[in-house]
């Protein structure tokens, strides 16, 4: 009986912290609306309620490609009353300044926000801000194109309100230097055996194969998937957590050096 009650103390823990945030970039007036809206569907059928990275003012060109629509503040307004967790990404997606692998998490490539000024990148997020508050769009968390952001993006941040970034290495979220990260490590949808992490999903790559083999790992996985809040709630600073932090970039930044040597 002691046995039996062990392992059942076991398997819940690991069932309460093993789970998978869906985060997705991109989401603008214009994108695949075609595609949005079968994942908005699936979501609702099972509940779901994922994390969508808004770009304010939207000047992609690539995703300017894309059908427009009209009244997408309205929509976003809509998906947060799900409880869907709407976020700040970024201002207007265009990437101008190269990180050369500075940037805080080592992703490299071009950035948005990495090596301008702190008065430039609170410029900017003020921007961002005022166009949400314009909409009616509480925002709390943020994550920035591309993954790249440098010491003066988190002061930014910091000083619009803004302290819950998605982003950033380990198993766990974690709390550090005034800003509450939660994980994104892998660009698949990968869920661990254990541990939170946010996945990251940009539909607009997509076609209706991708969309189609979401839906099926949606199937199989629905039960794993979790809310912002949830993930929050996991948030764990002990020293456990912060081995398995840096053990967790430590080989991701390896694996991800051997990949571009190949």
């Amino acid at each position: 009986m002691i046995y039996y009650n062990l392992v059942q103390e076991f398997m819940n823990f690991f069932k309460q912290n093993t789970g998978l945030l869906l985060r997705f970039d991109d989401i603008a007036p214009n994108m695949n609306w075609e595609l949005m809206n079968k994942c908005e569907k699936l979501f609702l059928e099972y509940n779901i309620k994922p994390v969508l990275g808004v770009i304010p003012n939207n000047e992609d060109e690539l995703l300017l490609s894309f059908p427009f629509k009209k009244n997408f503040w309205e929509k976003v307004n809509q998906w947060q009353s799900y409880g869907w967790e709407i976020a700040i990404h970024g201002y207007n997606h265009k990437y101008i300044s190269n990180t050369k692998k500075k940037d805080y998490f080592s992703y490299g490539g071009k950035s948005e926000f990495f090596g301008y000024s702190l008065e430039d990148q609170i410029s900017k997020l003020k921007k961002s801000c005022k166009i949400f508050r314009k909409n009616n769009i509480k925002v709390r968390s943020f994550f920035a194109p591309n993954h790249t952001y440098d010491s003066n993006t988190f002061k930014a941040l910091k000083s619009v309100g803004i302290t819950q970034v998605i982003d950033g290495y380990g198993l766990f979220p974690y709390f550090e230097s005034g800003i509450n990260f939660i994980p994104q490590l892998f660009y698949k949808n990968v869920i661990l055996p254990f541990g939170i992490q946010a996945t990251q999903i940009h539909l607009n790559t997509w076609d209706n194969k991708d969309f189609e083999n979401f839906e099926k790992f949606i199937n199989k996985n629905r039960k794993k998937i979790i809310s912002y809040d949830y993930a929050l709630s996991k948030t764990k600073n002990d020293f456990k957590s912060f081995v398995l932090r840096f053990s967790t970039e430590y080989f991701l930044r390896f694996f991800r050096s051997l990949r571009l040597k190949s």
